[in-house]
């Protein structure tokens, strides 16, 4: 049985389908604004603190590291749909199992993408024709960023693993303080120590590295609380559970690669025009993906509510949870849709001082051509 003190555990196998979900997924998605704050405080320190070069350093260096994020979210998604399905299900046996072998696999993962990164950085951003003014700064962060992917792994594991409990609170709140320090930190190392584009990163590093910590810790102290409820012990790997991981986890990958993909190719042909029009872009793209990711996250909360669901055989509520998933994104999408489209200019003004210039104009063109599409992608 589970332990009682185990109450920030959401079984959304019973309930109204559509306000359990609801519930459950309006931690998540503040979890999700705030760990877009990571790249938004990097963007906002760069852009005020240091210089628009910096703001097109950091964005351009972010296009490579969606990467990186595809593999931390496709792992996260695996681990996190294989270990809901089994805790509905009440197997915790399989469910610590699953949880230590994609620990175990990630990191092995997590090694070989940062001995890529790390060589072959340089090369990846003369790939997108980044600018040589901005080269040494982009260059910088972005091996900074490599360097912490084990705790953006290992992060994303935990948070999918809270999730997949039906816990979405203890994720927002490490994530609703580790943001928040990490743009006072940013402050600290770009204003006051004057670190440049370096302080941006080591700040990020430092900030994610106490969180992952934090949430790896908690999620052992809080599976070491679940008693077993069948015989068998749990094991450290598994080959047939990672072999159902993989399963999940690689489509999510390679979708999101393929975005990637994208975006780095289009980067490519921004960073023709220059260090302003990349910080205009860049300062748009991090607005645009706080909705998509809000997209994503929301999607996934329907995919654990599912999960949980076939694994307790309660198979009728799935349908409903959909709807209370779907009305979720359209309240979300036209509201944002509109302040894009109409006060674009005063939001990009977080980034970009020159209230005129090209960055300005390029960030505002942005956000007018993607807000009109959001009720599509919301809904896909």
């Amino acid at each position: 049985m589970l332990n009682g003190g185990l109450n920030m555990n959401r079984d959304l196998t019973k309930g109204n389908p559509s306000a359990e979900l609801v519930k459950f997924s309006l931690p998540l998605l503040g979890s999700m604004i705030f760990q877009q704050l990571y790249n938004i405080a990097d963007s906002f320190v760069a852009g005020k603190f240091i210089h628009e070069n910096a703001l097109a350093a950091v964005g351009n260096s972010y296009e490579i590291t969606l990467i990186y994020i595809a593999f931390a979210f496709g792992c996260n998604m695996g681990c996190s749909v294989i270990v809901s399905n089994l805790f509905g299900g009440k197997r915790y046996s399989a469910m610590k199992t699953a949880v230590s072998t994609t620990f175990i696999a990630s990191g092995i993962l997590c090694a070989v993408l940062m001995a890529v990164g790390l060589l072959f950085g340089r090369n990846m951003l003369a790939l997108i024709r980044t600018p040589d003014d901005i080269m040494a700064d982009s260059l910088l962060y972005l091996n900074i960023y490599t360097m912490g992917l084990l705790f953006l792994f290992f992060y994303n594991i935990a948070t999918g693993i809270f999730s997949a409990m039906g816990d979405s609170r203890t994720p927002f709140i490490l994530l609703a303080c580790s943001s928040t320090a990490n743009i006072f930190v940013d402050i600290l190392f770009v204003k006051e120590f004057q670190m440049g584009v370096a302080g941006v990163g080591w700040a990020t590093f430092l900030c994610q590295g106490i969180s992952c910590g934090a949430a790896v810790l908690l999620v052992f102290k809080r599976l070491a609380k679940i008693k077993n409820e069948d015989v068998h012990k749990p094991q450290i790997f598994s080959w047939e559970l990672l072999g159902k991981i993989t399963n999940i986890a690689v489509p999510s990958i390679l979708q999101q690669s393929f975005v990637s993909v994208g975006n780095i190719i289009i980067q490519s042909v921004i960073n023709g025009y220059g260090a302003p029009v990349i910080a205009g872009y860049s300062a748009a793209i991090k607005l645009n993906n706080m909705v998509i990711t809000s997209f994503t996250t929301l999607g996934n909360g329907v995919s654990n509510f599912t999960a949980q669901n076939m694994g307790a055989g309660r198979t009728e509520r799935v349908g409903s949870g959909l709807k209370g998933g779907l009305k979720l994104v359209y309240i979300i999408c036209i509201p944002v849709a509109a302040l894009y489209m109409l006060g674009g200019k005063s939001i990009l003004l977080l980034f970009i001082n020159d209230r005129t210039g090209d960055a300005m104009k390029t960030g505002i063109q942005i956000l007018r051509i993607f807000a009109p599409f959001y009720f599509v992608v919301s809904t896909k």
